[in-house]
C-alpha cells in the first residue's frame, strides 16, 4: 500500500486488519505499507490514515483486536457489532454491577456531550490524572470500544494557551449510536451473536497465513 486510497481499498477487500503487527501472519497495516511513517503527509503517511479514515467515516478505527488497534470496513462493522455489543444496555450493566464506575462516568460524559471528547477532556471532566485514576479511565475507554459502546471519531490538534499547535493530535471518542453511519448497521438484525462470531473467525482464517484458530481467537474477545 503506497497511498491512502490503497489502504482504504485493502481494508474493504479484507474486511478488517490491525494497525501494527499483533500476530505474525495476520494482516497489519505496518506490514503492508511502502510509505514512510510520521511524515505528516495524509496521503502517504500510514500514521495519518487512522485519523483520516475515522474522521471521514470511511472505516472504523479502534481497539478491536484483543485490545489492540485496527480497522473494520463498513461491510463488516455490523458483524462485529452483533458479535461483541452486549445485549444489555449500559444502564442495565451499571445497575447489575457489570461495569466499573470509570466506565459508567465515561459513558455519561460522552453520551451527554454535544461533541466528541478526547482523553484529555475526559480526564479533566472526571478530575483524574495519568498517575491518579488515569489507568482506570484508560481501561474503561478500551473496554467500551471492545463492547462497541463508544468509537474513535477522528482527532483534534492540541493547542497551547496562545492557540499554537503542539504534539500529536488527540484521539476523539463518541458513542457508536451518535457517530457510526446507520448504513453500517443496517444488516445487524440478520445474525445472532454466535453466527456473527463464526463469520468473523471464518474471514480471519481466509485472510491470515499459517495461523490456527487458537491463534486467531487471541485477536477477538470470545
Amino acid at each position: 500500500m503506497k497511498c491512502y486510497n490503497d489502504f482504504i481499498n485493502k481494508v474493504n477487500e479484507l474486511g478488517f486488519m490491525t494497525l501494527n503487527t499483533v500476530i505474525d501472519g495476520f494482516p497489519a497495516v505496518a506490514d503492508e505499507t511502502e510509505g514512510k511513517w510520521f511524515t505528516g503527509n495524509s496521503d502517504t503517511d500510514p500514521w495519518c490514515w487512522k485519523d483520516r479514515c475515522s474522521q471521514n467515516k470511511q472505516l472504523a478505527f479502534g481497539n478491536f483486536f484483543g485490545g489492540k488497534k485496527g480497522f473494520i470496513s463498513p461491510d463488516y462493522y455490523s458483524v462485529f457489532y452483533v458479535a461483541y455489543h452486549p445485549i444489555e444496555s449500559v444502564e442495565e450493566r451499571w445497575a447489575t454491577g457489570k461495569i466499573t464506575s470509570a466506565y459508567w462516568n465515561l459513558w455519561n460524559l460522552i453520551s451527554e456531550n454535544a461533541a466528541p471528547l478526547s482523553t484529555h477532556d475526559l480526564r479533566r471532566l472526571m478530575n483524574v490524572t495519568a498517575k491518579s485514576g488515569g489507568s482506570s479511565l484508560d481501561s474503561a475507554i478500551k473496554s467500551a470500544q471492545l463492547n462497541f459502546d463508544i468509537t474513535i471519531a477522528g482527532s483534534r490538534q492540541k493547542t497551547d494557551k496562545l492557540g499554537n499547535p503542539y504534539g500529536t493530535p488527540a484521539i476523539l471518542y463518541d458513542i457508536v449510536d451518535n457517530y457510526i453511519p446507520l448504513t453500517w448497521l443496517e444488516n445487524k438484525q440478520r445474525l445472532d451473536k454466535n453466527s456473527a462470531k463464526q463469520k468473523i473467525l471464518k474471514r480471519a482464517r481466509e485472510i491470515s497465513h499459517g495461523l490456527s484458530d487458537s491463534d486467531l481467537l487471541k485477536l477477538f474477545k470470545y
